[in-house]
C-alpha cells in the first residue's frame, strides 16, 4: 500500500469513527453514566440487591465503552502524527508501522460500530442458551458437546462467564441437551442470532466404516429476565416435579430430591435445573429460565407479525437451518441467512464466532 492509499484509508477511518460516535449518542450515555454513579453513592443503594447489581453492570459497560472510545481517539491522533512524519521522510519502516496500526484500529472501530446495532430492549441482558440433539443418536449428541465447547470458548474469548444450569448426558457419548447461562456485556444482543438449527457434516468417529454423516442440533437463546414485570406466571399454569439429581455435586445431590422440573401447561414448555445444591435454589433458577423462554417465545411472535406486515418471506425463526459446519469432503462454515462463510472450521469451533455474529446483526438491522 502506497502513501496516497494509506492517507485515504486514514481519512475514511476517521470519518467512520465520527459517524459511529454520533450513532452512539455519547452525550446521552455520559449523562446516564453520571446519573448511575450518583445513584451508587446513595446510602440506600444496596437495599435492593438486584437493582444494585444491574446498576453496577450498566456502569461497568458504559465505562468500558468510554475507555475504548478514548483509546481509539488517542491512537487516531498518533496515527495522524505518524502520517505527517511519513509525508516528510517517506520512511518505509514508518509506512509499515502506520499500516499495522491502521488495520488494528479499523478492526476496533468495526467492533464498536456493531454495538450501534444492538438496540433491542433486551440486548444488554445476560443470555440463557439451550442446545438439543436432533435425530442421529450418538453423532448428534456429540455435536451438542462440540457446540457447547464452541460457545464456551467464544464467551471466554470475549470476557463473558458461562454457568451450566442443567445437562442430560447421552447414552454412549456426548450430551442429549445442555442449558447454560452466559453473563457479560450485551450477551443476549451478541448471541440471539444463534437460535436455530445447526448442521454438521463430517466423517463420524463413531462409524467403523468411516462414512460421512450429516447431523443436526438446535440452539435456543433467550434473554435472562431482570424485571419481574416482563413475564408474570400463574401458579395454576405450572406443574412442578422434584427428582433425584444425576449430576455432579457429591453425596448430598445424589441422595435428595433436589432437582426440579417445571412444565408450563399452556405452552408445554419444560425446564429442568439440577445444578444447585438445594431444591429451593433449583426451583428459583428453573422459574427464571421458564420466564426467559416465555419471553423469547413472545418476542418471536412479535417479530413474526412484523415480518408478515413487511411481506418478508425469508423467515429467520426457530426450526430453520441457519448454519452448516462442513468438515468433509472440504472445510467450510456457512451461515445461510447472511451467506457469510469461512474455510477456517477449526477457528470457528475454537470460538471465533464474531464475524458470523457481526454479519447477522448487520443483516437483521436492515430488515
Amino acid at each position: 500500500m502506497n502513501i496516497e492509499n494509506i492517507e485515504q484509508e486514514i481519512d475514511e477511518l476517521i470519518k467512520k469513527f465520527e459517524l459511529v460516535k454520533s450513532c452512539l449518542n455519547l452525550k446521552e450515555l455520559s449523562q446516564r453514566l453520571s446519573e448511575l454513579l450518583k445513584e451508587r453513592e446513595s446510602l440506600s443503594f444496596w437495599s435492593n440487591v438486584d437493582f444494585a447489581m444491574n446498576t453496577n453492570k450498566e456502569i461497568k459497560s458504559l465505562q468500558t465503552l468510554f475507555d475504548k472510545i478514548n483509546n481509539i481517539q488517542s491512537r487516531l491522533v498518533s496515527l495522524n502524527e505518524l502520517r505527517d512524519m511519513l509525508s516528510q521522510s517517506e520512511d518505509i519502516s514508518t509506512l509499515d508501522e502506520i499500516y499495522c496500526e491502521l488495520v488494528n484500529l479499523a478492526e476496533e472501530v468495526d467492533d464498536i460500530s456493531i454495538r450501534t446495532l444492538m438496540d433491542g430492549k433486551y440486548d444488554e441482558n445476560n443470555a440463557i442458551i439451550t442446545i438439543h440433539s436432533g435425530a442421529g443418536g450418538v453423532e448428534s449428541q456429540d455435536w451438542v458437546t462440540m457446540l457447547y465447547r464452541m460457545y464456551n470458548m467464544y464467551c471466554n474469548n470475549t470476557n463473558m462467564d458461562v454457568t451450566v444450569v442443567d445437562s442430560l448426558e447421552g447414552n454412549t457419548a456426548g450430551l442429549k441437551s445442555i442449558t447454560f447461562l452466559v453473563k457479560g456485556d450485551y450477551a443476549y444482543g451478541k448471541l440471539r442470532g444463534e437460535t436455530g438449527v445447526h448442521r454438521l457434516v463430517r466423517i463420524s468417529p463413531f462409524d467403523s466404516s468411516k462414512r460421512r454423516h450429516t447431523t443436526f442440533a438446535s440452539v435456543e437463546v433467550s434473554p435472562e429476565i431482570n424485571s419481574e414485570g416482563d413475564i408474570v406466571l400463574n401458579n395454576n399454569d405450572l406443574k412442578i416435579d422434584t427428582y433425584r439429581s444425576s449430576g455432579a455435586g457429591g453425596q448430598h445431590v445424589n441422595t435428595t430430591d433436589s432437582a426440579v422440573r417445571i412444565t408450563h401447561l399452556p405452552t408445554g414448555i419444560v425446564v429442568t435445573c439440577q445444578n444447585e445444591r438445594s431444591q429451593l435454589q433449583n426451583r428459583e433458577t428453573a422459574l427464571k429460565i421458564l420466564k426467559s423462554k416465555l419471553l423469547s417465545q413472545k418476542l418471536e411472535a412479535e417479530q413474526q407479525k412484523m415480518r408478515e406486515i413487511k411481506g418478508d418471506l425469508k423467515k429467520i425463526e426457530w426450526g430453520s437451518q441457519i448454519r452448516s459446519y462442513i468438515f468433509h469432503p472440504y472445510t467450510m462454515v456457512k451461515d445461510h441467512r447472511t451467506d457469510f462463510e469461512t474455510s477456517d472450521v477449526e477457528g470457528v469451533m475454537n470460538g471465533n464466532l464474531q464475524p458470523f455474529i457481526n454479519e447477522y446483526l448487520k443483516k437483521s438491522h436492515t430488515k
